[in-house]
């Protein structure tokens, strides 16, 4: 049986990102048939210019692990009410090519603040209804004070974010499944 692929990508470049250890985390929950990558690279991307595609082997790489995975989770913070713009200038770079056009995905911000960081994850959510993305009422969940659900080597500690998760991840899985009936 193929394993399913799960390409992750985290909006934040920092190495001790909370969004990439929630990214960290769903891999370590996801079932053994699911491949689970977390794409590294982000901060290598060249600016998006339209007028310039040019070959470039960091934007070549993304395209392609997103045209061989099965489905996309994207986890970010929000930076002055919105994506950070090194998420925002990978995403631009596939609008014309349509690597994740049909494609199931996940959205998910997760802020220390109360607001979960949901101006992000309204704005991510926009980019992926553009970029032709399939999801659904249960592809989005915006995490408030996630400094008090993590511990400091990364590990969630909080069992309701943990059930969220699971249940994000699940429903992403169904979008992969009904996709390839």
């Amino acid at each position: 049986m193929n394993k399913t692929k799960i390409l992750a990508i985290s909006g934040s470049l920092r190495s001790n990102s909370t969004n990439t250890n929630i990214l960290k985390n769903i891999g370590k929950i996801a079932a053994k048939d699911i491949d689970f990558e977390i794409f590294e690279g982000l901060e290598k991307f060249p600016h998006f210019n339209p007028g310039f595609d040019e070959d470039n082997i960091v934007v070549s790489d993304f395209r392609k692990k997103i045209q061989k995975s099965d489905a996309v989770i994207i986890c970010t913070p929000e930076y002055a009410f919105g994506v950070p713009g090194v998420l925002k200038n990978a995403l631009d770079w596939i609008v014309s090519t349509g690597e994740l056009n049909d494609k199931p995905v996940a959205a998910i911000s997760a802020s220390p603040l109360n607001s979960g960081g949901d101006k992000a994850l309204a704005s991510l959510l926009l980019t992926l209804t553009a970029l032709g993305t399939v999801k659904n009422e249960k592809s989005a969940l915006s995490i408030p004070n996630i400094k008090q659900k993590l511990n400091t080597a990364g590990e969630i500690t909080d069992e309701s974010l943990q059930k969220s998760l699971t249940l994000l991840l699940e429903n992403l899985i169904v979008l992969v499944h009904l996709k390839k009936e």
